[in-house]
């Protein structure tokens, strides 16, 4: 009897145990500083789990983590790729349809897609400091034919640098080898993401960075410095959302489906634009004033589909012409 109630309370405290859920998302949405922690924290007082992050440099690193591990994969969420990347996602057939009932999303996002879930989104933006640059660039093209020092990240390993890449596309069209030979004249460095490239920006490192039209929110809210400015282009600016989804493989299909439906709560989505800097997919959310002072970028750029199909093609033609 003594043996039968020993075997009872252990199947019972097994039941009892924390699930785990893995998510493979990037190294800068789990820092300290980031969203990662506060959702973690927020999320597990409601799912009995234990919510782990495994963060690489960037969403591109994520896709090509996933793909390189294929069916092995740990992750049971992806979280931190974009709408330039989620074709070729779906492609490798390691996502699965997430089948969940979203709230309204922004109309802004045109967004309808049953296996990717937004949970924010952006306009990528070169940020300069005004206290230096008094007469900022008002276009891609002012910029790319200047002499002011630029840093960005590489279209193969960051989404931002795939964001200048599809930004060069959608402005220049077939003249975007001749636009990539003149911005390398004046590019200071090219980064593998986006961290490095806006640390060294920070630290005097060049006139402009490659970053988001939000950026200067993070530095009005957080460290009370205005001189942090994002530059509006005539031309418009390419739009980025990012996304999670759940991978094939995943052991704890309902748990990933409760944080996807998580990331979309208005209490997920409250955390996100003063930890990620970027906006909420849900309206309703009340931001810092802070926000009220972005600029307000026209959009411009391509559908997912013809991102898929060229991307290959297009960074190649980066390589070619704007590696020195």
């Amino acid at each position: 009897m003594k043996l039968l109630a020993s075997l009872a309370l252990s199947m019972v405290a097994f039941s009892a145990q924390a699930a785990d859920l893995t998510v493979y998302t990037y190294d800068s949405f789990t820092s300290e500083w980031g969203p990662g922690p506060k959702l973690e924290a927020a999320f597990e007082k409601q799912c009995n789990c234990d919510l782990k992050f495994v963060a690489v440099e960037d969403g591109v690193s994520i896709l090509n983590r996933l793909r390189i591990e294929g069916g092995t994969t740990k992750a049971d969420v992806v979280l931190g790729l974009d709408n330039g990347l989620v074709e070729e996602t779906r492609a490798t057939g390691l996502v699965q349809e997430h089948g969940l009932t979203l709230p309204p999303l922004k109309a802004e996002l045109n967004w309808s897609d049953n296996t990717f879930v937004p949970y924010n989104y952006g306009y990528f933006a070169f940020i300069y400091n005004s206290e230096t640059i008094k007469e900022p660039a008002k276009s891609l093209k002012e910029l790319v034919e200047s002499q002011a020092s630029v840093i960005y990240q590489d279209p193969r390993t960051s989404t931002p640098g795939q964001g200048l890449m599809l930004w060069v596309k959608a402005v220049y069209g077939d003249k975007a080898p001749e636009a990539w030979k003149q911005l390398a004249q004046h590019t200071t460095t090219v980064t593998k993401g986006w961290w490095d490239a806006y640390s060294m920006f920070l630290k005097d490192g060049s006139d402009y960075v490659l970053s988001y039209s939000t950026s200067p929110a993070y530095h009005v809210i957080s460290e009370n410095k205005t001189q942090y400015k994002a530059a509006l282009f005539e031309e418009g600016h390419i739009p980025q959302i990012e996304v999670a989804a759940i991978t094939k493989t995943t052991k704890q299909p309902e748990l990933a489906k409760q944080f996807l439906q998580f990331l979309v709560s208005k209490e997920a989505q409250t955390i996100i634009p003063v930890t990620n800097w970027m906006l909420p997919v849900i309206d309703g959310i009340e931001l810092p004033p802070a926000f009220n002072e972005l600029i307000q970028p026209k959009r411009i750029g391509f559908s997912n589909e013809e991102i898929a199909k060229n991307r290959k093609e297009w960074i190649n033609e980066w390589r070619t012409h704007a590696v020195k």
